[in-house]
Order: structure tokens, then sequence, then C-alpha cells
């Protein structure tokens, strides 16, 4: 990870791979070209690297030359393009090959063609080293394409953001979310697993997603993923995993402002667990702790019993059921408990004790993350 001014930024695509994808643009072009001497127009000032690593490659004589345009403030592409150094050159008859380090929009591309509309070029020709599918906005035909990638912002190997990271050899992905903190809540029945819940979401301004409560918001608003989950409930099916992760990406994303999630319920399993890490990541951040309250059982029985007085739940007031639940709990967080350990991810807390005591103990293992 790398900051540039005010922004971070991930790895995303190595020096090896980018100079593999340039080796693989100069032999498809060159067997194109054939004999003829093409002349290469680098668009400055993102292309320089580009050119000079392309060039250096290519097998037979060509021609270099430069036009500058600028289209980038901060992180966006403008429509205002401004073309800053021009054509100085006769290129009548010539086979022209534009170099350009990117194509996102294609605003560049339209004044790159505008340029070259008088000069009486043999041939015009695209090669771009990445390429932004999503974001493109234009119909101009792309002739050669090194690397389809996201509509994301990079930086490195001659693109900046503000002036900084031209100079990096290998590309990077800016982090969209900069600061979050996500945890998986565990604790046994009876733990004051939503009580710590509340008092922590307050503390750190997370918002907590009970996939209890997500299930009963889609099925009660009837979602289209809440009846999808209903389909599966009705007939007495497990609900798939990849349906409950759909519910969750929605909840992430109506929160995508937060300064992170406490997740409770999710993940049940290994698989899920995966699944979720593949989600937050999609979301440029990640799983930072699994914190499991620990209480011995005859505690979370006495607990449970005496809440049953009051809570009106049958799970509550029968000594078998509770110690079944809490078994059950037992088999599925072993497993999870593996996952994350091997991360260094996973922190037991004791759930002794007062509230206050509890949560203590908790925002001690947060603010050390």
């Amino acid at each position: 990870m790398i900051k540039l001014h005010d922004k971070y930024f991930k790895p995303f695509i190595s020096a090896k791979e980018i100079d593999d994808v340039i080796q693989r643009l100069v032999i498809e072009i060159a067997e194109d070209v054939g004999d003829e001497t093409p002349v290469f127009v680098g668009i400055l000032n993102g292309s320089f690297m580009v050119v000079s690593d392309f060039v250096k490659k290519y097998p037979k004589p060509c021609e270099v030359t430069f036009i500058k345009l600028a289209s980038y403030e901060g992180v966006k592409s403008t429509e205002d393009i401004q073309r800053l150094i021009g054509l100085t050159q006769d290129l009548t008859g010539r086979t022209v090959i534009i170099l350009e380090d990117i194509i996102d929009s294609g605003n560049t591309l339209a004044e790159v063609h505008r340029i070259f509309e008088n000069e009486k070029v043999k041939s015009l020709k695209i090669a771009t080293l990445f390429y932004k599918p999503e974001a493109y906005k234009k119909d101009y035909k792309l002739h050669y394409v090194g690397i389809e990638i996201p509509n994301k912002f990079i930086v490195g190997f001659g693109l900046d953001y503000d002036g900084l990271g031209r100079n990096l050899p290998e590309i990077y992905q800016i982090k969209e979310t900069q600061h979050m903190t996500n945890l998986v809540l565990f604790g046994p029945p009876g733990a004051g697993k939503g009580t710590q819940a509340d008092f922590l979401k307050e503390k750190y301004h997370l918002v907590h997603i009970s996939t209890g409560d997500v299930f009963r918001y889609n099925i009660k608003n009837e979602t289209a993923l809440g009846m999808l989950a209903k389909s599966y409930m009705d007939k007495g099916e497990l609900v798939p995993d990849q349906v409950t992760i759909d519910m969750l990406n929605a909840e992430v994303e109506k929160n995508t402002d937060a300064n992170g999630f406490i997740f409770d319920g999710f993940p049940r399993t290994n698989a899920q667990a995966e699944a979720l890490e593949k989600l937050m990541d999609s979301k440029d951040s990640q799983i930072n702790a699994m914190i499991a309250l620990e209480v011995d059982d005859e505690i979370l029985v006495e607990r449970l019993l005496s809440r049953g007085k009051t809570s009106g739940r049958a799970d509550d007031a029968d000594e078998s059921i509770i110690r079944n639940r809490i078994a059950e709990y037992y088999d599925k967080t072993a497993i999870l408990k593996d996952f994350y350990s091997s991360q260094n991810k996973y922190f037991g807390v004791d759930g002794v004790g007062s509230i206050d005591e509890i949560t203590v103990r908790l925002s001690a293992v947060i603010d050390n993350l």
C-alpha cells in the first residue's frame, strides 16, 4: 500500500506483467506494419514510459514523436481537452500509430482524431496499454489493447495522481475505501453479543449488520432477495450462501461512507468466511478481526434461564434446548476460529463481568487493531 497526497493505493499490476504485455503489443504491431517505417506518437504526459519501453523493444526502424494534451483533474477525466503541444512534422502518406498509456472515456482519443483529420496519413491506428471498457464512451476503433481493467483510478508507469506516482515501475489502483474497521462479532447464546454490538457501533461509529435482521427485513418487505430466500425456506432448504452475501452486499452499499461494519451472525462456515472476504475485497476493504465473547457454559445456561422468565422465548426456558444451542455454537465457531487464527485475526474476550467491563475489554482489542 502506498499513499500519494490524501489517497491510498494498492498494488494492482506488476512491472513484469506490464513488460510482458508491451512485448506482446510490439510483436503484434511489428507483424502488421511489416517493412514500413511507422511513426509512433505518444500522448504526453502519461505515455512517456509506455513509448520508451515500446520503442526499445521494437525490432525495426521507426520514428517517434509526441503531442501533449491535458484531460485530467485529480482523479477524474474531464471533457475539456487542451492541446498544449501539437505535431511539427509532415506525416503525409505515413503509417501512424498512437501509443496511449490508458484509454477510459475516450475524450482524449476524440481530440487525437481531430488532430489527424487533415494530416493525410496513410493509416492511423490506436494502441493502448490499459483500457477501461466500462468507461469508454466513443466509437473509435482500438486496434491494439494491452490489458482491460476495471473503471477505477490507477497510478504508476507514467500515470499520476496530481503529479505524483508517474515514476512507479508498477501499477497501483486507488483504494476507494480509505479507512475502515470491519469486525465479525461472535458469542454463544446469552453472552451479551447484541448488547455489546450496540455499544461498539456507537463508540466507533460502525454499522451493525445482523444477518437475522437483514433476512427479516428482506422477507417482510418482499425484496427480490427476500422472496428468493423465502422460496428456499418454504421448501425447508438452506438459503444458498450467495443469496445471503447479496443481501449483505446491499447493506454495505447502503452505507458506503461508514467507518466500518460489525457482522453479526455471518459467517458460519469457511466457505462463508471466504465469500465475505471477497465481498470486502471488492469494496477495497477487509475483515480486520473476529472477536468472540467467551463465557463458561454454566453461566450461559443460568443467564438464559433467567432471561426466559421475561423474554417469552421457548428456547430460553428449556435447559436441554439451551445446552444444544450452546454446543451448536461451539461446533460452528471452532471452524471459524481456526480460519481467522491462521490470519492472526481471532481475538477471544472474557465475556463475564459488568457490561462496562466487557465493553472495555472489547475496546482494547479494537483500539489495537
